[in-house]
């Protein structure tokens, strides 16, 4: 297609549109009422017309939601009918069923197709909607269903004209968490918002007039309700209407726009009292158990996001602690222990273990960084298994891991013997089996332990470990060197998140 030709299309859409508008308006106006009938029709038969042309030129994923508006139309169209006859006609009150009918086909339409399919946290947006829902229904009791109830002048009349308000309860309950959640900006979409904001205006207005509240001519009220069908028919022809409803991720910072919402609601329903100072016993009743379940549910929203920013809190600790390799401590975890541990180390001597892999270089360089992460990980698992929960494990950097302890010189020896012990029997990697031996280093001290302390003893603990790989000895303490090691003046930076040595 064209450019001239979509904007010729899109111009020619614009002019139906446009006309349909005036027509829709001006009927209302008109004498008699042949004129908003034969409208009427034409708004249900080309409704059905765009819903089956879309169906069949766009193939939706999901049909059932534009059945059951498909469905609603010819139910609308024979309700307004009936109801043109007089209210004393021989077929009522079929009008008013046929119209619960198809405000009801509306609602379970439109949760078909606003609702997002994926959340991260679904019970709390599935709670927010509730507490939505909760705040429009007490409104409706207050201002139409109570006033409809003590008005009605029959069971049956009375029964369907108080159901209204609770579909259309629904219906808002359902626009308000699309609104709040559904960050899609398909033009489908948001004409499909738009004509349930169509159905609701038309539909409490027509609440409204039952409950006595306000008089409105029913062509008038007509109104809302044919533009709710012309948008859901026009949402119907566009290209995005068969991708509704597809996955789609929807993430938490929404939630603030729903507790907005809820923060209105609850205003709102502090105003309840005022405004609804005349009610009966039963209304207040009514009322006060919808207002303990709205501030129920307002208390453990708040308990559920408090825990849900004490677990980001504890999340972010532990990534700022924590190797995302291994688990292990990090290198700036590793240097905050003394202040951190100060009360548990106080007078005990400290030993630190500085612990390197030896030939990691050549497995890293042979089969690349993925195996290298896969050993780096597996050797984290073995150290961790022969550590005590009062020891403080950490990789320190590349292949390079230090144990900090607070043990005395003998029981170091003791962990270091039982260390190696682990590095006899080889890995079993995705590869295969791979040999690793490792080189251990020992520093202790039986001072307070500070910072600098641990910057000692990391330097002490490296040359004996280098003292070790050099003469093949596994394990080497730092007092018993004889003679400095050649080695680097300064200590390794290794990245502590890379595997290249």
């Amino acid at each position: 297609m064209t450019i001239s030709e979509t904007r010729y299309g899109s111009l020619r859409s614009r002019v139906v549109l446009l006309g349909a508008a005036g027509a829709v308006l001006i009927a209302p106006l008109a004498v008699g009422r042949a004129l908003p009938f034969v409208l009427l029709i034409v708004i249900a038969a080309g409704s059905l017309a765009m819903i089956g042309y879309g169906m069949y030129r766009h193939r939706p994923t999901h049909r059932l939601p534009w059945y059951l508006l498909a469905a609603s139309v010819p139910l609308f169209a024979t309700g307004t009918a009936i109801r043109a006859l007089g209210p004393h006609s021989s077929w009522h009150p079929a009008d008013d069923l046929c119209t619960l009918a198809a405000a009801l086909c509306l609602g379970l339409a439109a949760v078909g197709w606003l609702q997002p399919r994926r959340f991260r946290n679904a019970r709390d947006l599935w709670l927010d909607s509730a507490l939505i829902g909760l705040s429009v229904l007490l409104a409706s009791w207050t201002f139409l269903i109570s006033p409809i109830l003590r008005n009605g002048t029959g069971f049956v009349d009375t029964t369907l004209a108080a159901s209204s308000p609770v579909i259309h309860a629904l219906l808002a309950t359902v626009l308000a968490h699309s609104l709040a959640t559904v960050v899609r900006s398909e033009i489908s979409l948001r004409l499909l918002q738009a004509a349930l904001i169509a159905a609701l205006v038309g539909g409490f207005a027509e609440s409204l007039s039952a409950a006595g509240t306000i008089a409105i001519d029913p062509e008038i009220a007509l109104v809302p309700q044919q533009w709710a069908y012309l948008l859901a028919g026009l949402a119907a022809m566009q290209p995005t209407m068969g991708g509704l409803r597809d996955a789609e991720d929807v993430h938490p910072h929404r939630s603030r726009q729903r507790a907005g919402m809820i923060a209105v609601a609850l205003v709102a329903a502090s105003l309840i009292s005022v405004v609804g100072a005349d009610l009966t016993i039963s209304d207040r009743v009514v009322i006060c158990s919808l207002l303990t379940l709205l501030l129920v549910g307002v208390l453990v929203r708040s308990e559920r996001a408090i825990a849900r920013s004490m677990r980001s809190e504890r999340r972010a600790q532990y990534q700022a602690d924590h190797d995302l390799l291994t688990g292990l401590f990090n290198r700036a975890a590793l240097l905050r222990a003394p202040h951190r541990y100060r009360d548990q180390w106080a007078g005990k001597s400290l030993c630190l273990l500085f612990i390197d892999l030896d030939g990691f270089k050549m497995v890293n360089d042979s089969y690349g960084h993925a195996i290298g992460d896969e050993l780096i990980a597996n050797a984290a698992a073995r150290i961790r298994r022969a550590t005590t929960s009062a020891d403080l494990t950490a990789r320190y950097g590349g292949d390079e891991f230090v144990i900090l302890a607070p043990r005395t010189r003998p029981e170091a020896a003791v962990l270091a013997e039982h260390l190696l012990g682990a590095f006899i029997r080889p890995f079993e990697l995705s590869c295969g089996e791979i040999p690793i031996t490792a080189s251990i280093g020992v520093a202790c001290v039986s001072t307070r332990p500070t910072e600098k302390t641990v910057y000692d003893l990391i330097r002490a603990a490296d040359a004996a470990m280098y003292h070790a790989k050099e003469y093949r000895l596994g394990l080497s303490f730092h007092d018993e060197l004889r003679k400095p090691t050649p080695r680097r003046a300064h200590l390794r930076t290794t990245n502590p998140t890379s595997t290249a040595v």
